[in-house]
């Protein structure tokens, strides 16, 4: 089958489980480095799915690289080619299908929970998990709108909008794809920005982000097969 496009935006917002979860699959993927310069691609041919990593950047920065990737974002739903998106890259996605991203009241770092919905459609996505409180990784300071004709998946008091889906299209503000390895990374080389806003009960400080690795991530994990698994059945093979 043709490669799951892996879209990365900076060096250590890697695929991390993402990529994991496709070999453990046996779908192939490529990486396209845009933090080291890598062209966007000008349409989705050749690629069977999308995805789109974090990101320390805004989508409503002035970068070359954001209007071709929302173009691409467009072009892949017109030929309902599966997108997916981690933080940035749900940012992303609603951003190219006409959302909105702007500052949240509060940033969010560190472990959190936030409640399924319980539509139908998230249902689907979810299976047992719809209407239940789910745990999910943050570190975001920006959230985007729900772009019309998509559905809400997630929500919690501090963001209101964690997912949403349209169709084989999934966009997440939080992060599902962690390792134990990124999240240390990320720990250490953003730790003044976590403490620095401490004080927020939305935001946790490093340590704790650390600690909390052995009880949070097999729970987030199972919700990642979720998710991974509903959305590589759109994926053409």
């Amino acid at each position: 089958m043709l490669p799951v496009a892996i879209f990365r935006h900076s060096p250590t917002e890697g695929p991390g489980y993402f990529a994991i979860f496709l070999e453990q699959h046996g779908i192939p993927w490529r990486l396209i480095a845009i933090d080291e310069g890598e062209a966007v691609p000008a349409t989705a041919d050749g690629y069977s799915g999308l995805c789109f990593m974090g990101g320390p950047m805004s989508v409503n920065d002035p970068l070359p690289w954001i209007e071709p990737v929302c173009a691409l974002i467009r072009d892949a739903v017109a030929k309902d080619v599966p997108v997916i998106g981690h933080c940035l890259g749900g940012q992303l996605i609603s951003k190219a299908l006409g959302g909105r991203i702007t500052k949240n009241p509060v940033k969010e770092i560190g472990w959190s929970e936030a409640g399924g919905e319980d539509s139908a459609i998230a249902k689907h996505w979810l299976g047992a998990g719809a209407g239940k409180t789910g745990t999910i990784f943050q570190w975001h300071g920006e959230t985007f709108s729900i772009p019309a004709g998509a559905t809400r998946l997630f929500a919690n008091q501090q963001c209101a909008n964690q997912m949403f889906v349209l169709g084989p299209h999934l966009g997440m503000q939080c992060h599902v794809e962690m390792t134990p390895e990124m999240i240390a990374t990320w720990c250490g080389q953003w730790a003044d920005e976590a403490i620095a806003v401490a004080d927020q009960p939305s935001v946790q400080p490093p340590d704790a982000m650390l600690q909390q690795i052995a009880e949070h991530l097999p729970v987030m994990r199972q919700l990642s097969d979720q998710l991974y698994s509903v959305w590589i059945k759109g994926l053409a093979r």
